[in-house]
C-alpha cells in the first residue's frame, strides 16, 4: 500500500497506529506560538493529523489558522473532537496540489512522512505556499530511522543542502524544551521564503 496514498493514513488513523501523535500540541511550537503577536496572520498545519497545533492556534485567537491532511479520517476525528474550529478553514486535499498561499506554515512530523526522493518537492511546494516573506517553522528529527515506512529521518546537514536554495535558515538547532522522549532527537526550524 503506497505511503502516498490517503487511503494508507485512514487505516492507521482507524486502527489507533498513530505513534508519531504525542496528544497535545508540542512544547518548542507552543513557545513559539505564544510569542506571536499578529494574529491575523494566515497559518496553515499541512499534514496535520489531529490537529493539535491548529486547535491551540485558535483557542489563542488566531482565526484564520487552516488545517490540512488528505486522510479524511483525521479531519472527521479534528471536527468531533474540537467542533468550534470553523469547517471551511479544514481542508481534505493533497498537499502537493494545494494552491493557497499562508504567512506561516507549521511543520510537525509531516515532512517525515515525506518519501526522500520527493523532499525536493515539499520544499518547493512550500516555496510557492508562502506569501513573500512567509515563514516555514517547527520540528524536523535530527536521525535516521531503519524503516521502510514514515517517520523519515534525516540530518541537520541535509536538510540545509535542501532548504538554503529557496529559504533563509534564520534557525535550525537543537529543541532545547523537546519533549522528553525527543530530547536531543529534533531541530527547530524558521525558515524564511527567499524572493527572486
Amino acid at each position: 500500500m503506497s505511503k502516498l496514498q490517503p487511503h494508507y493514513w485512514d487505516t492507521l488513523y482507524k486502527s489507533g497506529q498513530t505513534g508519531w501523535d504525542i496528544g497535545y500540541v508540542s512544547t518548542p511550537l507552543k513557545t513559539y506560538f505564544d510569542q506571536l503577536k499578529h494574529l491575523s496572520v494566515r497559518i496553515l498545519v499541512p499534514g496535520a493529523g489531529n490537529g493539535y497545533e491548529a486547535e491551540y492556534l485558535h483557542k489563542q485567537g488566531f482565526p484564520n489558522v487552516y488545517l490540512l491532511d488528505y486522510a479524511a479520517e483525521s479531519i472527521k476525528n479534528f471536527s468531533k473532537r474540537y467542533p468550534d474550529f470553523p469547517k471551511k478553514h479544514l481542508i481534505n486535499e493533497d498537499f502537493f496540489t494545494h494552491t493557497d498561499q499562508y504567512d506561516l506554515i507549521v511543520e510537525q512530523t509531516f515532512f517525515s512522512s515525506i518519501p526522500k526522493e520527493r523532499r525536493n518537492n515539499y520544499t518547493e511546494k512550500m516555496h510557492q505556499l508562502l506569501k513573500p516573506g512567509g515563514k516555514l517553522i517547527g520540528l524536523l528529527f535530527n536521525h535516521e530511522f531503519n524503516f521502510q515506512e514514515p517517520p523519515f529521518g534525516g540530518t541537520e546537514n541535509e536538510y540545509r543542502t535542501l532548504f538554503q536554495p529557496l529559504f533563509e535558515i534564520k534557525k535550525m538547532e537543537i529543541a532545547h524544551n523537546s519533549i522528553k522522549p525527543r530530547a536531543g532527537r529534533e531541530l527547530f526550524i524558521i525558515l524564511q521564503k527567499k524572493c527572486a
